[in-house]
């Protein structure tokens, strides 16, 4: 089919998407490059946290975010992506900002960050369910790539405005402009959000041709086309093994993308003496080659489908392949521990992390569409909210590890991140495994 004749309304819906997660991970991403001056002693002007303090704030966050997101999703799927998302995005602006009022009190920043992860849960729910809607089948994963490298490109932005904004404004009054000005960032993409968005169905500016192609799959009467006559209980959902898949392939692997994001930059500081303003370009290297992680493995699937491939196996098929990529972290404690290597150590170190990110990038962009191939549209956020929960209990996990053992192996540091290099390296193999494990050949779900 020439899809140039049909439209391209639907990547102006993507674009929107790809704004709203980049806000997301901007916002979310602020607080690891704050983590020197919350952890500083309070003689020189810092909170005086442990790392173990860190990784609570974080991992309350996380938990938080997970909890609801099983809750955003069975919300979004009542009230719609529209009112849904536009809900999530108010409610962690508001709490983001909140951050910046509440001194450094360490229960205090729980609590705001906990808040501020109850609206960030609605994001991915609302934009799975909103990719379901809008794009066939064989351009779901595409178009989820796209959309999730916004988690990249708001970590690229945090990781040189932050640093800025200390230097601009000075630490006492630096880490708080950081929260208010990323939190309120969000408010203007409303705008364009109410502007542009409407359902497939209801939108004035979509054609028929470009209506009927998305649809192209619902009036497919194969065993590969989830149907479902009535609605699935959100209870009856955790009797299918399709849901368990989702749920222990984002249980395995979201926590090392967490990793990433809030211990990359104490990581480069510790392995090679760096300070905040000295890892802002190294990390934003790292989401940035991400980036196209996220997109190439959007689209590897739709070229597997296109050769013939059903469109379950070339995702299953897309995975195994992505999964075997972050074994190269590996090497990384290598080179941060051997004095040969010391002037180009951390090149080689950031190259490699920048691969694996890109690995898990491509990773989630499939990961994430596995639901839309399985499940009615009606389900997509429900399920999608059970596997966000269950990859927030292993962010939670691997944060209250690393910090424990940063602290642990505080004078060697070196230790404790060779162990979690070891537990991201093989993450991505074992979750494959039991995804395949669960549902070893495609079955739709029906009611």
């Amino acid at each position: 089919m020439d899809t140039s004749k049909i439209g391209k309304y639907r990547w102006t819906i993507c674009a929107l998407l790809l704004f709203s997660t980049t806000i997301n991970y901007m916002d979310r991403q602020v607080i690891a490059y704050l983590k020197d001056f919350f952890c500083s002693d309070k003689s020189k002007g810092g909170f005086g946290w442990t790392n173990t303090d860190f990784a609570y704030v974080t991992s309350f966050f996380t938990a938080f975010y997970a909890g609801m997101t099983i809750l955003a999703g069975f919300v979004i799927d009542k009230i719609g992506t529209k009112l849904g998302l536009a809900l999530s995005l108010i409610i962690w602006s508001i709490f983001g900002i909140a951050n910046a009022f509440v001194g450094g009190a360490l229960p205090l920043h729980v609590a705001m960050r906990s808040l501020f992860g109850l609206g960030e849960a609605g994001n991915f729910p609302a934009s799975i369910k909103t990719v379901a809607e809008w794009f066939p089948r064989k351009e779901r994963a595409l178009a989820t790539g796209i959309f999730n490298s916004g988690s990249n490109l708001g970590a690229m932005i945090s990781a040189l405005f932050v640093p800025w904004c200390i230097t601009y404004f000075g630490m006492d009054m630096g880490w708080k402009m950081a929260f208010i000005i990323t939190g309120s960032v969000g408010f203007i993409w409303l705008i364009f959000w109410f502007m542009f968005y409407e359902s497939p169905s209801k939108h004035k500016k979509l054609s028929q041709a470009e209506y009927d192609y998305i649809h192209s799959d619902d009036v497919k009467s194969t065993s590969e086309t989830p149907v479902v006559a009535n609605k699935i209980s959100w209870g009856k959902l955790f009797s299918y093994k399709q849901t368990w898949a989702f749920f222990f392939g984002k249980l395995m692997t979201d926590g090392i993308w967490f990793f990433y994001l809030f211990w990359l930059p104490d990581f480069l500081k510790k392995a090679f003496h760096m300070t905040t303003l000295d890892v802002r370009w190294p990390c934003f290297i790292v989401f940035g080659v991400a980036i196209l992680g996220s997109i190439f493995g959007g689209s590897l699937p739709m070229l597997l489908i296109n050769r013939g491939m059903e469109a379950y196996k070339a995702r299953m098929t897309a995975m195994l392949m992505i999964a075997f990529v972050p074994l190269v972290v590996l090497s990384v404690p290598y080179f941060g521990n051997v004095e040969n290597f010391q002037s180009n150590a951390m090149y080689f170190a950031v190259s490699i992390i920048a691969l694996a990110a890109a690995g898990h990038q491509a990773w989630s962009a499939n990961l994430f569409t596995t639901v839309s191939d399985m499940f009615p549209k009606n389900a997509v956020g429900s399920v999608t909210g059970i596997g966000v929960m269950a990859g927030g209990l292993g962010g939670v996990s691997i944060q209250l590890l690393t910090g424990k053992l940063t602290d642990v192996y505080k004078d060697t540091p070196q230790h404790a991140y060779l162990i979690m290099f070891i537990i991201c390296a093989f993450a991505y193999v074992t979750a494959w495994t039991m995804m395949k494990l669960l549902v070893p050949k495609y079955k739709a779900v029906v009611a």
